[in-house]
């Protein structure tokens, strides 16, 4: 899990396979979800072809700058409602699918990107999207470029190290503000 990150810059010539999309999309599809209901569904586009032209429409000017180079760009759909009816904790549910697809992304010798920063309403008149689904998130997936093709106002931020809260800010016990601390 720590050798997932969020990188800028992709390699525009590389590919993803079939298999490695297989993996992760499997890798999703088995996340947990409440009530086992599954929320999570996935519009998956491909370089050159109708969705990844779509998806890459839907970007904002600054995410089209850099994910033009991702050969994989990936919708994430969260289903609010299904044959039960409304489905509590849908977006939770696209989330733990899209971190289970992330990381095999990882694992697979990859690097994926979650971006907001995308026009929703935009993606699912593109895709004829039905009123219960709704687009959250876009995953551009690729493998690491070189460093020298970092847009100039990105490359500070991108080099910089990450940065992550303290335990002692996240996880606390007895009361709010009170520090977990794990016994020895």
């Amino acid at each position: 899990m720590r050798d997932r990150w969020s990188p800028r810059w992709l390699d525009a010539s590389a590919e993803v396979t079939d298999a490695q999309l297989q993996a992760m999309l499997e890798a999703a599809r088995w996340a947990p979800s409440y009530g086992n209901s599954q929320p999570a569904r996935y519009m998956v586009g491909r370089r050159g072809d109708t969705t990844y032209s779509r998806i890459f429409e839907v970007l904002s000017r600054r995410n089209q700058e850099w994910a033009q180079n991702a050969p994989v760009l990936i919708l994430g759909i969260a289903m609010t409602v299904n044959h039960k009816g409304t489905l509590p904790l849908n977006e939770y549910g696209l989330g733990l699918a899209t971190e289970n697809l992330v990381l095999q992304a990882v694992d697979e010798g990859l690097v994926a990107h979650q971006m907001g920063g995308f026009n929703a309403e935009g993606a699912r008149i593109l895709f004829e999207l039905p009123p219960e689904a709704r687009p959250v998130v876009v995953i551009a997936v690729g493998k690491l470029g070189d460093r020298s093709s970092i847009p100039e106002d990105l490359r500070e931020r991108e080099l910089a190290p990450r940065k992550r809260l303290p335990l002692s800010e996240i996880a606390f016990t007895g009361e709010w503000g009170k520090p977990f601390t794990a016994e020895p």
